[in-house]
């Protein structure tokens, strides 16, 4: 989501809840909301592969869903979480296409990959971005860094400090603070910052308050302390406080970072789930290929 078009801080009172960004600071971004219940492509067939090939599909691998995804209960509140193994799942980022292009939404990026002979097995929205689309804060895709960290002060959840990074390596993947990210010298293959982070070496946020009253519809990740990449997102909104409770508490992630609170938006044809929250910024995907 842009930067600036988002007051979600943890407030306590209705009074502060009303405080406006500087009329300069404003941004807006038309959202369309379609069918949440309807998959990119039916489970086992690829229709972008239909109309990419005149009408030969390739089915989709029978494993390619997977049991990643489940339900979560958690302090009186529902939650989809899907977990994946960095060392088995290909975990990358997206932002702009082969013409540099911004994808803009899953099925964009699903037809590109289908060119490549893969398919998405996951995908979610993956940090805050501007309003052209480009990311706020860093961001990594295979090695190259198209975004600088951004340590910046500034307003709005991502300068809700501290923020973090989402990083996966050669068959490993992290959260970290923005700055103890820059300081420990990682060289990602994939990369993305967002903010805040919801844990931080198994502490919440100082910032967030049990009894805030600011609600949204939140998505974000965690890596357990197995090493298990785990995205959840709310089925209702929800706190910070409580949302990260719940990557400490019952996802076992000692570090977690929020990643939207507006356009939360998740691809995961296992559960026949195809949220169509336009635009995307930067998109978290796992992709697989099909077998020869």
């Amino acid at each position: 989501m842009p930067s600036c078009a988002v007051i979600d801080l943890p407030i306590r009172s209705t009074q502060q809840s009303r405080i406006k960004p500087p009329q300069s600071m404003r941004c807006y971004v038309t959202i369309r909301f379609e069918s949440r219940t309807m998959p990119l492509f039916p489970k086992g067939l690829l229709i972008g592969a239909a109309l990419l090939t005149g009408g030969f599909a390739k089915s989709a691998p029978a494993d390619a869903a997977g049991t990643s995804c489940r339900n979560v209960s958690h302090r009186g509140e529902d939650y989809i979480a899907c977990s994946f193994d960095p060392a088995a799942s290909d975990i990358r980022l997206y932002n702009k296409d082969h013409a540099g292009v911004p994808f803009r939404s899953f099925k964009a990026l699903s037809l590109e990959l289908r060119h490549r002979d893969e398919y998405l097995v996951f995908a979610m929205n993956g940090g805050m971005y501007h309003e052209d689309l480009s990311p706020v804060g860093l961001h990594i895709e295979e090695g190259g860094e198209q975004a600088p960290l951004n340590t910046n002060p500034g307003w709005g959840n991502f300068h809700l400090l501290p923020n973090g990074v989402f990083y996966v390596t050669d068959g490993k993947a992290g959260v970290m603070a923005a700055e103890a990210y820059r300081d420990a010298g990682i060289t990602p293959r994939f990369a993305t910052q967002s903010g805040p982070m919801l844990v931080i070496d198994g502490k919440l946020h100082p910032r967030f308050l049990p009894d805030s009253d600011s609600f949204k519809t939140r998505n974000g990740v965690g890596v357990t302390t197995e090493g298990q990449v785990v995205f959840a997102v709310s089925k209702r909104p929800v706190r910070f406080h409580d949302f990260a409770t719940l990557f400490r508490d019952a996802l076992d992630c000692p570090n977690a970072l929020f990643l939207d609170g507006t356009i939360s938006s998740l691809y995961a044809p296992e559960i026949n789930r195809h949220d169509r929250l336009f635009p995307l910024g930067p998109i978290i995907a796992v992709v697989a290929r099909f077998p020869h």
